[in-house]
């Protein structure tokens, strides 16, 4: 009696073993194809007894019909495996792709800017803007400097050479002209409203550039103030330390504030100050609203009764005050900057690091930074 377990278990190996459909096929033809050892089985029923192959003929067909089973099993499973790996290979992805990497930075000084202008805007505050470049007049004359104040002096002062007319302009050293030029309702662009139309009063900001022959860690050529300007009638010294208290707890973000003046001396103020906040400066930064220590954050007071004159209000019946504020100084302490040199030197590292997302803008009801 014939064995025929051995054949079919090397057969179930090897069809196991196939990693591919061609290997797979080269075994159903060594084992079916026409000269395949299960088709000679098959061949050598018709030399048999009719005894042994009523015995042998079920076997060898259930070796056949094993083995056909198998290689297609093992046909199917390689199928399937084929035409994975080839959707995966082939695969789109349909969805959207990434958002590109935003390498644009808006500078801390616009950050700064905007986040002053929201805080006061929020408070009723008017935008007014003026010329970079100004006449002795508005930058010095109509704020009370004197004629030989040390600021009129080259050293201190961007000296324009003169014009056909004789007159040298300066580079502006304050924002402080445009409070001259609003309340003489001298600028063209300035809307009618801010002024009231005719009379104070008067509620404006003025962000921009000025110029002074400085430099050092803390002092630039080239700077960017805010200069605030209040003009009503009673006004007094505790509507400017409101009005400054309520911007410090917004800017820096924190709920307390303890400040205090110390008298100061600017040529269009009377009484002028200088503005301390508390703060805490361990750890090598500065912490506004806690700590022991003090530090100047701006310089205020009462418009000088000369200046009101020289802008044709009568200082018996209108009062007010001004505040300046220096922009790229605020980033420095809100930020943690060092070097104010470093915010005009253009390094796109530093800006990186340093600058902010355009969506990032700041408004009182989400939040400044």
């Amino acid at each position: 009696m014939t064995d025929y377990s051995e054949l079919a278990r090397t057969l179930d190996e090897r069809i196991a073993a196939a990693t591919d459909l061609a290997a797979l096929e080269a075994i159903r033809v060594e084992a079916l194809g026409k000269t395949g050892s299960i088709s000679e089985l098959l061949k050598s029923l018709g030399k048999m007894s009719p005894d042994e192959r009523r015995e042998q003929g079920p076997k060898i067909n259930g070796l056949r019909d094993g083995v056909a089973a198998h290689i297609a099993r093992r046909k199917a499973a390689l199928e399937q495996a084929e035409l994975d790996a080839r959707l995966a290979s082939e695969r789109v992805d349909l969805s959207l792709p990434p958002p590109p990497e935003r390498r644009g930075r808006v500078h801390p000084t616009m950050q700064v800017l905007d986040e002053m202008i929201a805080v006061f805007a929020d408070m009723g505050f008017a935008l007014a803007e003026g010329p970079d470049i100004e006449d002795d007049f508005h930058n010095f004359t109509a704020l009370n400097f004197p004629p030989k104040h040390p600021a009129r002096e080259m050293h201190d002062t961007f000296w324009l050479p003169e014009d056909a007319n004789g007159e040298r302009k300066v580079l502006r050293t304050h924002t402080s002209p445009v409070q001259v030029r609003v309340m003489q309702r001298l600028n063209d662009k300035l809307p009618s409203w801010i002024a009231n139309g005719q009379e104070p009063p008067i509620r404006v900001i003025v962000p921009g550039r000025t110029y002074r022959s400085d430099s050092d860690a803390t002092h630039t050529p080239m700077f960017h103030q805010l200069e605030g300007l209040v003009i009503d009638r009673n006004i007094h010294m505790g509507h400017l330390k409101w009005t400054l208290d309520q911007f410090i707890a917004r800017y820096f973000e924190t709920p307390v504030v303890e400040s205090r003046f110390r008298p100061h001396h600017f040529p269009f103020t009377e009484p002028s100050a200088e503005m301390d906040v508390k703060c805490d400066r361990s750890g090598g930064g500065v912490k506004i609203g806690e700590g022991s220590d003090w530090m100047e954050i701006v310089g205020c007071g009462m418009v000088h009764p000369n200046v009101l004159r020289n802008c044709g209000l009568d200082p018996d019946e209108w009062q007010g005050f001004a505040f300046g504020f220096g922009v790229d100084r605020l980033g420095m302490l809100k930020y943690g900057m060092p070097d104010l040199r470093d915010m005009f030197a253009g390094d796109v590292r530093w800006l990186e690091h340093y600058g902010f997302s355009a969506f990032q803008a700041p408004n009182p009801a989400t939040g400044l930074s």
